[in-house]
């Protein structure tokens, strides 16, 4: 049961990212520079979005228990598995609450961002803010697991990600340029390496002998992101 669950961890950025992407190249009107993920759960082909957070953040979830196994006798045994639900139910709260139409999208809404939000664009807002967090630090707590098992290369990517998507989010949330794009970007790179990670736990977990606690580096960072 912990190889699937540790899959689960790992598909879940990479359906993520096929999803928006696919979206954000043939749904009208949408411009992913100015539009973030979120407003692609609205229209009539909202569901698609709906159904991406749903489906992320349940395999966020569904990776907790494996992840707790692969890493039970160190570092990280208590709090990735805890971060890994928070991202998961984040996205459960951005599926449930959708984000006001804003800025041209869908078609026919009135251009710029609204004087004011709704309580369920709140929600959402709130849901996201969780997951995005919850990335980052998780991305830190696996980084410190992997310094601790002589993984150098390993805990300094994971670290650079985490700083990565502060510094990107920091740039969206202040109005910075492009700043849908650069959320977007954020969000692709920190769970794509904690993705890269459940890969990693998982050829561990299928190749080596049971109750290893050292995690394997002989996968590249960048095998399992979109």
């Amino acid at each position: 049961m912990s190889r699937y669950s540790l899959a689960a961890g790992a598909v879940a950025a990479p359906l993520f990212a096929v999803v928006a992407i696919a979206q954000a190249a043939t749904r009208a009107g949408y411009d992913i520079t100015r539009h973030p993920v979120s407003l692609l759960s609205n229209g009539d082909l909202g569901w698609m979005q709906i159904t991406a957070f749903l489906l992320t953040g349940l395999l966020s979830i569904a990776a907790a228990p494996g992840t707790r196994a692969a890493l039970r006798g160190g570092r990280g045994e208590r709090w990735a598995p805890r971060l890994l639900v928070l991202i998961g139910a984040g996205m459960l709260v951005a599926a449930v609450f959708r984000l006001d139409p804003a800025d041209g999208f869908p078609v026919g809404t009135p251009l710029g961002t609204p004087a004011t939000f709704s309580w369920h664009a709140i929600v959402h807002n709130l849901g996201g803010s969780l997951s995005f967090f919850s990335m980052m630090a998780l991305c830190l707590v696996l980084a410190r697991r992997f310094a601790a098992d002589g993984q150098r290369a390993w805990a300094w990517t994971g670290r650079a990600c985490a700083v990565a998507f502060f510094a990107l989010l920091a740039w969206a949330f202040t109005g910075g340029q492009a700043g849908a794009l650069t959320l977007f970007a954020g969000v692709l790179l920190a769970w794509g390496w904690i993705a890269a990670t459940s890969g990693v736990l998982l050829r561990r977990s299928s190749g080596s002998r049971p109750g290893s606690a050292r995690m394997s580096a002989t996968v590249p960072a960048t095998t399992l992101v979109a």
